[in-house]
């Protein structure tokens, strides 16, 4: 779980501080930097898996990958900076294993991750330029100074205890020296002995994510929790596939596998006191059934199909005159809905999982329900972590009023370009403000706070236009004078706020 997130010379975010807690919502107009933001997290998960350069290349870039490793670093016209750091904060899992199967406990669940990164345009081997490391740190943080980061509403005899336990007096991964002699160290948990070290300038990839549970089992979970971060994009194309017998079963980023991950968790059903087995798996799928039915009323069962001649795996859902509906044939958004459902009730899926408009293809009235759904996901900052509250965290952007209007105040951060002048450069740079009166406010010694006219798009989001044009075009104008829904004398009343 990501508590705090600092970064500085990535894109267009330039001393950015962000503190997020159980769910977060991020409203802003479009081409501000919200995404970009999403984009940072996403990069530090690969960076705990690929090369510095693999990484680099898997950032979005207008939607194409990017051949290019300048286009991640801020730019002010037509120069881009050569450096960019980055500083998490995080709760990571207690127990894990490695890649070999080998079982790792950390020695504490409460650490701050530390990185930073340049440019560097000549490279023997790589014409087109490098990326190497500065420095990189990993650091713990004391059961008894958690009070002091953990700062959005939580229970602290319940979650806090469970989420942040064990002690540590020293660095995990640390950093020493300056220019070509720096050394980064990645150093044992509990076992004496000298730490392995590697110069910096050489490093092909970050020390965290060659970790293992034999040497450092906390940096290799803090590594496996970064690998837990994920950008949701549910294509209905990947959420209707039928899955193989011996597909994943677990819920891809892009949706996929969805028939696998619901076939697991039919088999994995916990059976309660008087139950048979035959009855916790309908269980499982009556409530996965019924969060569906807040999104669309005629929805009595969901079920899978096994194919057992050629193998497959099939989501159906029916209606209450029993129906059968193949995934194939149900609705984008209902599909999503599903998805995300699934999630809910998935024991094994944590992490960060971030959501850009999560309210597309949701109709209006449905809206209440998908936030509902999305906090359910996240984990319950009053109750001990577990089976049935892991430790997830959801986070959302958005541009809707009606998400903005509905989600609960404290959790709400608005993006807004604000220009900038630093080293004689004037640029614009996003800016993530909070609420006033809320837990962000009283985090910060100076912050952000959101102005009530960058409110009020998302309050009262119907407007005049003021050039005389009903709808924005030259041939209407002209014309015809075309009457809006919102010109409609029956329907004023409807409006929040009057347009007269």
């Amino acid at each position: 779980m990501l508590t705090r997130l600092k970064i500085s010379g990535f894109k267009n975010l330039v001393n950015v501080d962000v503190r997020f807690g159980p769910f977060t919502c991020i409203a802003g107009a479009n081409g501000v930097g919200k995404s970009n933001l999403f984009d940072a997290i996403t990069f530090l998960s690969s960076l705990a898996s690929y090369s510095l350069i693999e990484a680099a290349l898997r950032v979005r870039d207008e939607g194409a990958r990017t051949a290019d490793l300048r286009s991640i670093f801020h730019r002010v016209g037509d120069r881009h900076t050569d450096e960019m750091s980055f500083e998490a904060e995080m709760i990571i899992p207690p127990i894990g294993s490695d890649d070999l199967g080998q079982e790792a406990k950390a020695s504490t669940t409460f650490v701050r991750y530390s990185l930073a990164l340049a440019y560097r345009a000549e490279h023997p081997s790589r014409p087109q330029g490098t990326i190497e490391v500065l420095s990189e740190e990993l650091t713990h943080i004391n059961v008894s100074e958690a009070p002091k980061h953990i700062l959005f509403p939580h229970s602290s005899q319940h979650w806090r205890r469970s989420a942040i336990t064990g002690r540590r007096t020293s660095s995990f991964i640390s950093t020493e020296g300056s220019g070509k002699d720096r050394i980064v160290k990645l150093h044992q948990d509990k076992i004496p002995g000298r730490p392995f070290s590697r110069s910096a300038a050489s490093l092909p990839r970050t020390v965290l994510s060659t970790a293992s549970a034999a040497e450092s089992p906390t940096a290799l979970l803090t590594r496996r929790e970064m690998q837990s971060w994920s950008l949701l994009q549910l294509e209905p194309a990947a959420l209707r596939k039928p899955d193989e017998f011996t597909s994943s079963a677990r819920l891809g980023s892009d949706g996929s596998h969805l028939a696998a991950t619901l076939a697991r968790l039919e088999r994995t059903s916990g059976i309660i006191e008087g139950e048979t087995e035959e009855t916790a798996r309908s269980r499982t799928f009556a409530q996965i059934a019924n969060r569906l039915s807040e999104l669309i009323d005629d929805v009595r069962r969901i079920w899978v199909d096994r194919d057992d001649k050629r193998e497959l795996l099939t989501v159906h859902v029916s209606g209450r005159d029993g129906t059968p509906h193949a995934a194939k044939s149900l609705s984008d958004g209902t599909l999503r809905f599903l998805a995300l459902s699934v999630l809910a009730f998935d024991p094994e899926a944590n992490g960060v999982l971030c959501l850009e408009e999560p309210e597309n293809g949701i109709h209006p009235e449905r809206i209440p329900a998908i936030l509902r759904l999305l906090e359910d996901i996240a984990t319950d900052p009053y109750e001990e972590v577990g089976n049935d509250n892991p430790l997830r965290q959801v986070i959302i952007n958005t541009h809707s009023p009606s998400v903005v209007a509905q989600v609960p105040d404290d959790s709400l951060v608005v993006a807004e370009l604000k220009e900038t002048v630093e080293k004689g450069d004037r640029f614009k740079r996003v800016c993530f403000s909070c609420l006033p009166d809320t837990w962000r406010e009283k985090a910060s010694e100076k912050p952000s706070i959101v102005s009530r006219g960058q409110l009020s798009a998302y309050l009262n989001p119907v407007s005049v236009d003021t050039k005389g044009s009903n709808n924005g075009s030259n041939r209407s104008q002209s014309k015809h004078k075309v009457r809006r829904v919102m010109d409609r004398e029956d329907l004023q009343l409807l409006i929040p706020f009057s347009q007269s």
